[in-house]
């Protein structure tokens, strides 16, 4: 991880000296084909879709790496507040975003 990236609002050892505003990282997609076609047939006998879940796991990672980008770009060091959320924006499309505050940090004096 090339900055500290933390779901609470604060970074034990390290003071919040600027805050450079949201930052986030958005994909959107949609299974392949054969992504598609797996699923289906998995569903109908159920239990885990391994393609699917695959699929989710490499846009949540895609969307960190967009936000990652961002928090970058504006000047951060750090994300606090970090947060993902998703939804169906079509019948076989989903958004995934994430979301943060980019701030920067330094090392808290004693």
């Amino acid at each position: 991880m090339s900055i500290p990236i933390t779901t609470t609002f604060e970074i034990e050892g390290y003071r919040i000296v600027e805050y450079k505003g949201v930052v986030r990282g958005i994909v959107v997609r949609a299974p392949t084909i054969a992504q598609g076609i797996l699923g289906g047939l998995k569903s109908v006998v159920g239990g885990k879709i391994g393609a699917y879940t695959d699929m989710c796991e490499q846009t949540r990672s895609d969307a960190f790496e967009h936000l990652i980008e961002h928090a970058e770009q504006v000047g951060a060091n750090a994300v606090v507040g970090f947060r993902y959320d998703s939804s169906e924006i079509a019948e076989s499309a989903t958004e995934v975003l994430c979301y943060g505050t980019a701030v920067v940090i330094e090392p808290a004096t004693t």
